[in-house]
């Protein structure tokens, strides 16, 4: 064929196509089909807007239709609000004459923002459903979101637009000073179960203050959030053990996106931040998800940060990091870091019993635990470790060698492992001659030690690093370490099991 001819042919064809401005279409008859029949926007904090969710909507007979209404069942009064393949409708509400080509699909994308005056009273649910057409032919896909009523606590705003700060060093960060007499949340100081809260910025123990968390409280922050402990203040987290999986009783900070994909993705918030100087530390039964450092401990003023039954997971730096720090901590579990689950560095004294540190994050340069006694800052400076202690632990991880041993010269490097099992290959002729991997000959810092044996953790991936009698930390402890209950309130066996849980059967 000419090329004049294919030209004239393609002129042709994009005239006649632009000729027809619509398409033939029936009514719709009842017979769409839907992704899903029910929707569940996942729980959302009063008048906090929800993420966005998806329906798809599809024409699965020979005809091209058209839907005379796409609505939301509340109409215009509806919390929830709509696009439907890209149309806005009527206030997001109302959509009318849909055309949908046969063998064809459509989405539906759909938010909400809803008060808890706004759900029912009895179980907090706000629902609606989308319905499409009327009369016979109606067809319904049901909405639901569970509404939370929450305490939140945020820096002012000033009327030229700026935001509280908190001075931090040379630099401020947004933040604001918890209020013991706040005129509208009372005693911003005592965090209580009786409803969430979520936190905007940093909320800062002032000095000479204490900051208490009773059993059941749950905390949520926002992006670039978290909590600061200044000098001479506080903090004090006061869970117990729950009696279901619910976890009713236990202290929990996470970020607060709520929805499932969200459940286990680092760096959503940033830290519980105990700064130079501040005092009088203890946390029992808390779990701290998702942030970037689970707890950041500078330099407390020689006081001992007290940790006991608590679990910090899916943290994007650390789990754990100490700056000259003060630490006792049992039933510790700290679970994937993208540096180190656990870091004592720049000295301190630390001492961990029947605790797990695992690390399976995708790097190389991770590691379940780090040790070091000096500073990594423009000038390196060496201060004494006068203790690194762990009685009764598992340091395992994806990696061959989970534990880091960093020491300077200057000052004492002072550690001991006494019946724990730790994965490291010092065979390699990068460790072989290293004295602080010496693990079957240095008596004077390793004791007991089970090397580069499988612990064998329940579901690692989901945080359960519980074990079963299969596990190589299976009644390998110490009796003179024990602590008789393991993390969730079960008593220890004799001998007891390595690590924070004592072994179960695992469900098939």
């Amino acid at each position: 064929m000419r090329p004049q001819i294919v030209l004239v042919f393609l002129v042709l064809l994009i005239a006649i196509c632009s000729c027809r401005s619509d398409f033939e279409t029936i009514a719709s008859s009842g017979k769409l089909e839907f992704s899903r029949d029910t929707i569940y926007l996942d729980t959302v904090f009063t008048n906090i807007g929800s993420s966005t969710y998806r329906l798809k909507v599809y024409n699965k007979s020979k005809n091209d239709i058209t839907i005379p209404t796409i609505k939301l069942g509340k109409g215009l009064n509806s919390k929830y609000r709509m696009t439907v393949d890209g149309m806005q409708g009527i206030n997001g509400k109302v959509f009318n004459n849909v055309d949908l080509l046969a063998k064809d699909s459509l989405y539906i994308f759909i938010e909400t923002t809803a008060n808890i005056k706004d759900a029912n009273p009895t179980d907090f649910l706000y629902t609606d459903q989308i319905q499409f057409d009327s009369g016979e032919n109606l067809q319904n896909v049901e909405l639901v979101t569970l509404v939370q009523d929450a305490i939140f606590l945020y820096p002012k705003r000033f009327a030229d637009g700026t935001k509280e700060t908190l001075p931090i060093g040379n630099e401020k960060i947004e933040g604001f000073y918890l209020d013991e007499s706040d005129p509208i949340n009372g005693n911003e100081l005592q965090f209580t179960k009786n409803k969430p809260y979520v936190i905007y910025g940093y909320a800062a123990v002032p000095a000479n203050k204490t900051a208490t968390f009773e059993a059941g409280t749950k905390v949520y922050f926002h992006q670039n959030s978290g909590i600061i402990v200044a000098n001479r203040g506080s903090i004090q987290v006061n869970g117990t053990i729950s009696a279901t999986d619910k976890m009713e009783n236990e202290v929990i900070f996470e970020g607060d996106r709520l929805e499932p994909d969200f459940d286990n993705v680092p760096g959503q918030w940033g830290a519980i931040w105990l700064t130079d100087g501040s005092t009088n530390h203890s946390f029992n039964h808390l779990t701290i998800k998702n942030a970037t450092i689970g707890l950041l401990i500078q330099n407390n003023d020689g006081s001992t940060v007290s940790i006991k039954n608590t679990q910090i997971y899916n943290s994007s730096n650390y789990g754990i990091l100490a700056q000259n720090a003060k630490i006792n901590a049992e039933n510790l579990v700290i679970n994937n870091a993208g540096q180190a689950s656990l870091a004592c560095t720049y000295g301190g004294n630390y001492n961990f019993t029947h605790s797990t540190f695992n690390n399976n994050w995708n790097s190389s340069q991770q590691v379940a635990v780090y040790i070091s006694n000096y500073s990594t800052g423009a000038i390196p400076e060496a201060k004494d470790l006068t203790a690194a202690t762990f009685n009764n632990c598992i340091i395992y991880g994806s990696y061959s060698n989970e534990m880091t041993l960093n020491k300077k010269t200057g000052a004492a490097f002072e550690y001991q492992f006494n019946n724990c099992l730790i994965k490291f290959d010092n065979l390699s002729s990068k460790f072989a001659s290293i004295p602080e991997y010496q693990f079957t000959t240095d008596a004077l810092h390793y004791n007991g030690i089970i090397l580069n044996k499988d612990p064998k953790f329940f579901k690692t991936a989901q945080n359960k690093l519980n074990i079963d009698a299969a596990s190589a930390a299976f009644a390998k402890g110490n009796q003179a370490y024990l602590i008789p209950l393991d993390i969730l309130g079960k008593t220890r066996s004799l001998p007891p099991d390595l690590g924070a849980y004592q072994n179960t059967v695992f469900p098939k």
